[in-house]
């Protein structure tokens, strides 16, 4: 029953910090798949003390709870989105899960000092370093923005204006048509730039385009 009870509350806690932000995985989900991981190795490590003396019988235990570390990624895949190339959401509520399986196991096997401090580092790693990776990362981090227009269209215009602004000098790019529109995609290294925020605003108010997102 502690064992149990230790797992129910360790999932709780990493899953009330997703649950705080929305995320389809939240306080229950945690608290199933701790709980679950920790009686399946109950059972591996206690169900089969009555048949493990008996003559001709060889069992190796920790087979069942290895099934745990594979199985927890169909979870976890259930988690990720696709949004659009180049935006994936869910990986870190996947890893979390996966995390949580590890507490079960480790909660089940009797290791609760490990499994506590786990918990306290994934806590850690989820909530408490999420401003400090924002604010370090914020001027390394690379975007794209992605411009869709109508290919029945003149741009000619609009792409002098583009490739003509210095704050689109010197950035990758990339230009495709499927069907009936024209998408064009351009990698900025560095976000800090007071211009590209004018020709952001400028280019929203643009007609020509169907669509524009910064990601």
């Amino acid at each position: 029953m502690i064992r149990l009870a230790l797992a129910s509350l360790f999932g709780a806690l990493i899953g009330i910090e997703r649950e705080r932000k929305h995320w389809t995985a939240g306080l229950r989900t945690h608290m199933m798949v701790c709980l679950g991981s920790c009686l399946i190795m109950m059972i591996s490590s206690f169900g089969f003390s009555d048949v493990l003396g008996a003559p001709n019988v060889n069992l190796d235990p920790s087979r069942i709870a290895a099934q745990v570390v594979s199985g927890i990624g169909f979870i976890g895949a259930g988690t990720i989105l696709f949004i659009r190339p180049g935006t994936i959401h869910g990986l870190t509520t996947a890893a979390g899960m996966w995390t949580v399986a590890a507490i079960g196991l480790a909660t089940g096997g009797g290791m609760y000092f490990a499994a506590a401090v786990t918990t306290a580092i994934s806590l850690v790693i989820l909530w408490a370093l999420q401003p400090f990776e924002k604010l370090l990362l914020w001027r390394l981090k690379s975007k794209i923005l992605s411009i869709k227009l109508d290919a029945s269209e003149d741009h000619s215009e609009l792409f002098q204006k583009i490739f003509k602004n210095p704050a689109f000098s010197n950035h990758n790019f990339q230009l495709e048509k499927d069907g009936n529109v024209v998408s064009i995609q351009f990698k900025f290294e560095n976000t800090h730039n007071d211009n590209l925020d004018e020709v952001l605003n400028d280019l929203k108010k643009n007609p020509l385009i169907k669509e524009i997102s910064w990601s």
